[in-house]
């Protein structure tokens, strides 16, 4: 946890972004939020909130984490219908919790607001580009940019290609390009994948960090996976 702080402090002081893609239960939680009570490096980000951006299930354990780990940092958590009545309060405070079914909805408060640093947790939630997610956050502007996800690939390299894009935009070029180079590279197989592959791994190793708990937590007890079919019904035979 505290070589993830580093890596996530050494990015900031270079001005870059990036993946923190630890597996669950090896607090990237507790790690983003040692990090945010740092003081940021550039002077112009030092009294700007921070926002976080998660899946409704989670806002209130950031919540929860938020008061345990750092009680002194300001913490705002924008829910509920009547949440417009506290935009007004989002310059007084350090940290501001929303999830992504709100920031869809809030979106021109939240674009006409600057951030320290915006942090998507559970970040799978942008794979798709084309999404109301995926276009929200990348409209947010902010000094620095954080991304959670245990799982940064789902589908296939362009859920990737995606968060990259909200990271720093353009650093792994236009999506037509991506697709052609990787995606259908990989897709493709055989050596020209292998290289493909090979070739994003290192395009993206700086940026991303990820730790499994086998190799840095053996104590912890291993993944219970849990298999479950279910039967079509007709209409989904069909599709």
């Amino acid at each position: 946890q505290k070589e993830g702080v580093y890596w996530l402090r050494f990015l900031e002081t270079c001005g870059f972004c990036g993946i923190l893609a630890d597996e669950m239960g090896l607090g990237k939680t507790l790690q983003t939020l040692t990090w945010l009570q740092l003081t940021r490096v550039r002077s112009e980000a030092q009294h700007l909130p921070a926002l976080i951006v998660c899946p409704t299930s989670l806002v209130e354990n950031w919540r929860r984490e938020a008061l345990k780990f750092v009680p002194w940092l300001r913490c705002l958590v924008l829910s509920g219908g009547d949440r417009a009545r506290l935009f007004a309060r989002v310059p007084e405070h350090d940290l501001v919790i929303t999830s992504y079914a709100l920031i869809r909805r809030d979106t021109d408060f939240h674009a006409r607001c600057v951030y320290s640093a915006v942090i998507l947790d559970e970040a799978q939630a942008i794979k798709n580009q084309r999404t109301q997610n995926a276009q929200a956050v990348k409209q947010l502007r902010s000094d620095t940019r954080l991304v959670l996800s245990g799982t940064p690939i789902e589908n296939g390299v362009s859920d990737l290609w995606s968060i990259m894009d909200f990271l720093m935009p353009d650093y792994l070029g236009k999506y037509e390009e991506f697709k052609v180079r990787y995606e259908d590279a990989v897709e493709f197989g055989g050596r020209a994948a292998e290289l493909a592959q090979d070739q994003l791994r290192k395009k993206l190793h700086p940026f991303l960090l990820r730790r499994v708990k086998k190799d840095v937590a053996p104590d912890l007890p291993d993944k219970i996976r849990s298999v479950m079919y279910c039967e079509l019904t007709p209409a989904q035979r069909t599709v």
